[in-house]
Formats: C-alpha cells, structure tokens, sequence
C-alpha cells in the first residue's frame, strides 16, 4: 500500500467506488430533489455493472471508460482538487493546478475501478434529506445494502446552473474523501513541494498502470 492510500482509506474508498457511481449516467433533471437524483441514477447504475459480463470478470479497462466517461463528468474535480490541495492550490502554477488535476484524476479513477467488481446484489436506500428549497450545498445520507451490515455513505453535493447537482465531498463510514487526501497531501507538500506532490502522485499512477497490464 503506498503512502497516499493507507490500508483503512483504500478500503474506505473501495466503498465509495461503488457509490460514486450513482453520479453517472443519467440527464439532470431541473429541480430534482439532490436526494431523489442520487438514488435514481444510482439504480441505474448498479444494475448496468451487475449486467455487464466484462466488468464482472475484471476488465481494467472498460472499467477504467466507464469511470472517466460516466462518473467524473459528475463530479466537481476542480473544488474537489483545490480542497484536497488545500492552501497550497492558490500558491500553485496555472500549470501546476493543472498537472495536479490529471494525476489526481487518475489516482481516483483507477481506485474506483478497482473496486467495481465487488458490486453483486447491492441496493442504495436513502436517510431522511434534511435541506430547504433555496439551499444550493446539501449533505445527501444514504446506506449501501446487500450481503452483510449496511455501509453508510454520505454526499456533499451542489447545485449546478442548470439545476443538476454534482458531488464534491464523499463520506464513507467516518472518512470523507477530500479530508482524507488533504493530509496525506500536506505531508507530501511540506516534505517536497506541489511539484514533488505530483511526481509522487504520477510515479504511483505509472506503477498502477504497468500493475493492470
């Protein structure tokens, strides 16, 4: 396990993978309640993955599309990059930002397809939404169910201009994604730089890659 991704995290977010799913596929329809959208598009999903022979036999690479092309397109990766860069993001190079994006992109890409052919029998159900009309951040609480104890999962999503919703902060079982990475990031910052951040962060999506291979 390398330093980004300690044992408890990578299990966190091979959690979050199956979930973070629900952010795909499906067109935003205006004013759709955040929780509503989440559960719709999070069926749909899951019932495409367990349908999906190649997936379920581990094909890296179909899974590594469906995750660039169905799931990130939901999700704010440039506050979700900045938050878990924390202050160092504004001190940062256009250029840097940049090349921090696409190694982190990939990071997560990659972990989120390594996680997809645990998804069998799971359902999500939904918790009580607790928000009002003009809110435009709203936490969305949902339970993963199938085979064992529930696993609970929470979202921090906002409302886009065309009245969709995308996720920018993911919860699973206490951890929440950009908080997660925002200290292993600062450690690497303090240690190296944003630049040695991203050539550890590039290093480890090479070894990944030629690992799949």
């Amino acid at each position: 396990m390398n330093r980004f991704l300690s044992r408890r995290s990578f299990s966190a977010l091979a959690c979050v993978a199956v979930v973070a799913l629900a952010m795909a596929g499906a067109a935003r329809a205006a004013d759709e309640a955040a929780d509503v959208f989440i559960k719709r598009v999070s069926s749909d999903i899951l019932d495409a993955i367990k349908a999906d022979k190649s997936i379920k036999n581990g094909d890296i690479n179909k899974i590594i599309i469906l995750v660039d092309q169905r799931v990130m397109p939901n999700v704010n990766f440039l506050r979700m990059t900045a938050s878990a860069a924390g202050p160092a993001w504004r001190q940062a190079t256009p250029e840097q930002q940049k090349r921090l994006q696409e190694e982190f992109k990939i990071l997560l890409v990659r972990t989120y397809s390594g996680a997809l052919v645990q998804v069998s029998d799971q359902s999500i159900a939904l918790k009580p939404l607790r928000t009002a009309p003009e809110d435009k951040e709203v936490l969305v609480r949902t339970e993963l169910r199938g085979k064992g104890d529930p696993i609970q999962f929470d979202y921090r999503v906002e409302k886009t201009a065309d009245g969709g919703w995308k996720v920018y902060n993911m919860n699973v079982m206490g951890i929440w994604l950009v908080e997660n990475y925002k200290t292993q990031f600062a450690q690497e910052i303090n240690a190296k730089g944003m630049d040695g951040l991203i050539t550890s962060l590039s290093e480890r999506n090479k070894s990944n890659a030629r690992a799949s291979q």
